[in-house]
């Protein structure tokens, strides 16, 4: 059994949070060649592998592919924290 601790290896920390940069980070995520989408190809063909040893890595690797984009998602997350209201 094991579990899972949410926490950057490296952390983040932005003194000035600016909404135009988090826009210009979330490009990173679409496109044919962004991060989620190789993410995506790469669980959607583990359903179609007609070789019963491959399934796990491409499982393995549309895992890690999903967990490189805990960097950006924080980055975008605390540039628009500007944004927030806090009654």
């Amino acid at each position: 059994m094991w579990t899972y601790d949410k926490k950057l290896q490296f952390p983040v920390n932005i003194k000035n949070p600016n909404p135009a940069m988090a826009k210009f980070i979330i490009t990173q995520y679409g496109g044919p060649d962004g991060e989620l989408g190789a993410t995506l190809r790469y669980l959607s063909q583990r359903y179609t592998m007609p070789y019963k040893q491959c399934i796990g890595i491409l499982n393995d690797i549309g895992i890690s592919f999903n967990n490189m984009l805990t960097i950006p998602k924080c980055l975008i997350y605390m540039n628009l924290m500007v944004l927030c209201v806090i009654n």
